[in-house]
């Protein structure tokens, strides 16, 4: 007989333990309107929190103008969804009884697509709630909330059982919390064997110290860029070996490249383009397994 892994109530730890943190959820409780997530969102109502990889099709930009703003939109949100294939693709083997964790889970954009593919339970956590009860809400309208569940927790101390996630990804959430403390909380929920995939900005510290342009990208999202090599080390020092290391970067410019010439652009484009072209910023993503 097996037991369904359980969070635990965690009733005397507060989710949110630092200024840092509170600072944080509050950015996303109140950037909920935000036009470019919820537009792309609307497409398939797929709603993520993520950038997007590929070429994309510049057809959509000289398409007439009536239909053209929903062209560019759809294209990417292709181009978001196609970020997130490439990352299940990194899973490994997942069986429909299988248990996984999204660290960091936004809207759920990810974990529906997980569900999909592999029919497997997913776990999301958030320290934001209106991102808990928007991502809830979706299960139940996906008719997917026996198998996908969204929780308000923190993904340093979610609650999970010991070894009981076959695979546990961030996707563009690293950047807000402690590498080894996310890593040591991951390596304890995951089973042995199982797989961390991460998908992530990093900077290059192999250039000296942090651009403008990634500073410009930290006080624009509240976060905190980590240098590239301090995720290797962190990984080494909680049990994670890493398989799999691709740099996504050249995959990464032609969404920006898009959303810059888009009606949706913000003026954060062009940090991103500036970083990413001078080598001071990369988009990496890490598949590593737990020993």
């Amino acid at each position: 007989m097996t037991t369904t892994p359980r969070l635990s109530p965690l009733a005397a730890t507060p989710v949110l333990r630092s200024d840092y943190q509170r600072a944080v959820a509050e950015y996303w409780d109140t950037h909920v309107n935000d036009p470019v997530n919820l537009a792309l969102g609307d497409v398939d109502e797929l709603y993520h929190h993520h950038y997007g990889i590929g070429d994309y099709d510049p057809a959509v930009l000289e398409a007439p103008a009536p239909g053209r703003d929903q062209q560019v939109v759809r294209e990417l949100h292709r181009l978001e969804s196609a970020q997130s294939d490439l990352l299940l693709d990194h899973l490994g083997p997942i069986a429909p009884e299988h248990r996984l964790l999204d660290a960091g889970s936004g809207r759920g954009g990810t974990s529906f697509m997980a569900n999909r593919r592999f029919g497997c339970h997913v776990d999301g956590v958030s320290i934001s709630q209106y991102q808990v009860d928007f991502a809830n809400t979706q299960a139940r309208r996906q008719k997917a909330a026996d198998k996908v569940r969204f929780h308000f927790r923190n993904m340093l101390d979610t609650g999970l059982e010991a070894d009981s996630r076959q695979a546990v990804w961030t996707n563009e959430t690293t950047m807000y919390v402690d590498l080894d403390q996310a890593f040591a909380e991951f390596a304890r929920t995951l089973a042995v064997g199982g797989r961390y995939v991460c998908i992530t900005g990093c900077s290059n510290d192999l250039t000296g110290g942090r651009s403008k342009a990634v500073s410009r990208i930290d006080t624009h999202y509240t976060c905190n860029i980590h240098p590239r090599s301090a995720y290797f080390k962190a990984l080494a020092r909680n049990g994670l070996v890493p398989l799999t290391v691709t740099d996504l970067t050249p995959l990464a410019i032609p969404y920006w490249e898009l959303r810059a010439r888009s009606h949706l652009a913000t003026g954060i484009e062009e940090a991103f383009l500036t970083a990413y072209k001078e080598g001071s910023f990369h988009y990496l993503l890490i598949a590593a397994d737990r020993t």
